[in-house]
């Protein structure tokens, strides 16, 4: 099977969880479930909760679990949209070619369907249907935690807040930004599939390494589309980092020389994957398509 061909069935699988999870019908409050499931359901590639498939796979753990994992970084993935694309942050209007959560149901609605992608990300990764053991459960959900967290997303937005306020940047102070705003849920998504497998610690590094190399290259070739592409092609509005006064990749290394670290952070990555030999090549051409994407 083709990596397209891998992307769009861990797609469709994850939008059937998530249709199941988020349904109205029984729902005390419908309509901020179905702001959530505007939110949530058949958007975007789901590359996190496919690199839980992929990485979950290099140990045997069941695809269903892996599937739940998945389901659960995509919802704090999807909050984490919603709230970003606030007037009191970013303040977009487009997401995806269609229109953002707040400007489809208004900013009171929005902010309760972020909250609720949130909460119930914690549910799902704590149901047993995740995984029979509380122990590994226990795991997940505070990797989970960690990568949501002050120490994680939620500190890199705070980190992206300042920067707008900040007359110079440097790369160091980028690299960090961007390890924890966009690299963390990249990093649990490849550290999932250990943990469900109770893998030895040392398989769990090999796949962080990956996954920040990976989070990274990710970031840096958002940045080359950002300033290649235009609004339409990509479904978002472009440039507003320039406009916002914050350094990019781009600022710093000029476009050659972001796209050759972005090449460079690959084979970092794929290098990381070594002690999984040849089972880990869907994650490594995986990695390959972050950079060379075109949307």
């Amino acid at each position: 099977m083709s990596l397209k061909s891998k992307l769009s069935a861990t797609a469709e699988d994850i939008d059937t969880l998530l249709s199941g999870i988020l349904s109205t019908e029984t729902a005390a409050a419908p309509n901020v479930v179905e702001a959530m499931r505007y939110s949530a359901i058949a958007q975007g590639k789901r590359v996190r909760p496919f690199f839980v498939c992929e990485s979950a796979a290099l140990f045997d753990v069941p695809r269903a679990r892996a599937l739940r994992a998945g389901a659960a970084i995509e919802c704090i993935h999807c909050y984490s949209l919603v709230h970003d694309d606030l007037p009191a942050m970013d303040d977009d209007d487009l997401r995806r070619g269609r229109p953002t959560t707040h400007i489809a149901f208004g900013e009171a609605r929005a902010i309760l369907a972020g909250d609720g992608l949130l909460t119930i990300a914690f549910e799902i990764a704590c149901a047993e249907a995740t995984h029979p053991d509380p122990a590994v459960r226990c795991t997940l959900v505070t990797a989970l935690a960690q990568a949501a967290g002050t120490e994680g997303m939620v500190g890199g937005q705070m980190l992206d807040l300042e920067a707008e306020e900040q007359e110079s940047h440097d790369l160091d102070q980028i690299v960090t930004l961007q390890g924890l705003k966009t690299g963390a849920l990249f990093r649990f998504s490849c550290e999932a599939g250990a943990i469900l497998a109770a893998a030895p610690a040392s398989d769990r590094q090999a796949l962080s390494t990956f996954a920040d190399r990976t989070g990274l290259a990710f970031q840096v070739a958002d940045d080359l589309l950002d300033a290649e592409s235009t609004a339409e092609e990509l479904g978002k509005r472009t440039q507003k980092d320039a406009a916002a006064g914050k350094a990019t990749f781009i600022d710093l290394l000029g476009l050659e020389g972001a796209r050759a670290r972005a090449n460079e952070l690959v084979t970092e990555a794929c290098d990381a994957l070594a002690p999984f030999g040849d089972k880990a090549e869907t994650l490594r051409e995986a990695a390959r398509f972050m950079v060379e994407r075109k949307n």
